[in-house]
């Protein structure tokens, strides 16, 4: 008998028993993640049905992306989702590769009963600070769902502050977008709307490397500032914009 054959064979039997190519412990580690991602997507739920347990119908998820970013719009999203509707990856946008954050895009707009987009562009930022363009672009999201006839009746924010002048029921949840599930679906409609922007931008503005730092204050956006000054879409009042620009000027497209 061919000892290296033997070898084979106990090194088969010493790693488990293969049913298909697959091993049994193979598939219980698969098993196990899988339930793990059914725990997960269950414990997004909780806070939704709470809500609809006081007999609300449609409850709307609302997130913002761009606070922090040097050049573009703060932009919005509100998300209604179906009840018991669970998204396979759906969580905070800012833990999701762009692939699985563009794939986990299309799913959660497929699955949802609908979702609104709203924008606070760079000169109403200036014009009226970054927190209530945010929440004006918040107030914009959710006129766009009313737009479309699916008004909330109960509205789900993510952040420690809730929505100022909002007619509508509402309750903030702190860290929301990675614990409740329509809150993580608006951060990822909302985050990926705005990259498909900036990377437009990109197109138009082609110096600043909008698509790659989607207009947050890298090296490579700061070193294109110094040289080639702000443009259109750069938020004049936010620090570092015009410290390296020369007085006057504004890039043109």
């Amino acid at each position: 008998m061919d000892r290296n054959a033997g070898g084979a064979r106990r090194s088969a039997g010493a790693s488990g028993s293969t049913e298909g190519g697959v091993t049994r412990a193979g598939a219980r580690r698969s098993a196990c993640v899988l339930s793990g991602e059914r725990s997960r997507l269950a414990a997004l739920e909780a806070v939704e049905l709470d809500v609809r347990g006081g007999g609300v119908a449609f409850v709307a998820g609302v997130d913002e992306v761009g606070r922090g970013s040097l050049a573009g719009p703060v932009l919005a999203a509100a998300v209604i989702l179906p009840s018991g509707a669970r998204i396979g990856g759906l969580d905070d946008s800012k833990v999701l590769t762009s692939e699985v954050r563009e794939d986990v895009d299309r799913r959660v707009r497929r699955a949802a009963l609908a979702f609104g987009i709203g924008a606070a562009s760079a000169a109403e930022i200036d014009a009226l600070g970054i927190a209530p363009a945010t929440f004006l672009a918040m107030h914009r999201a959710l006129a766009a769902l009313s737009s479309a006839g699916a008004g909330p009746g109960f509205v789900l924010v993510d952040g420690a502050a809730p929505i100022p002048g909002l007619s509508l029921p509402q309750r903030a949840v702190v860290k929301g977008d990675g614990r409740v599930a329509c809150i993580a679906a608006a951060s990822v409609v909302a985050k990926v709307e705005r990259d498909r922007l900036m990377e437009r931008a990109g197109r138009d503005y082609p110096w600043y490397g909008f698509a790659s730092h989607k207009g947050y204050g890298s090296a490579e956006h700061l070193e294109a500032l110094r040289r080639h000054g702000p443009c259109p879409l750069h938020r004049l009042s936010f620090r570092g914009v015009l410290g390296g620009a020369a007085a006057g000027t504004v890039a043109a497209a």
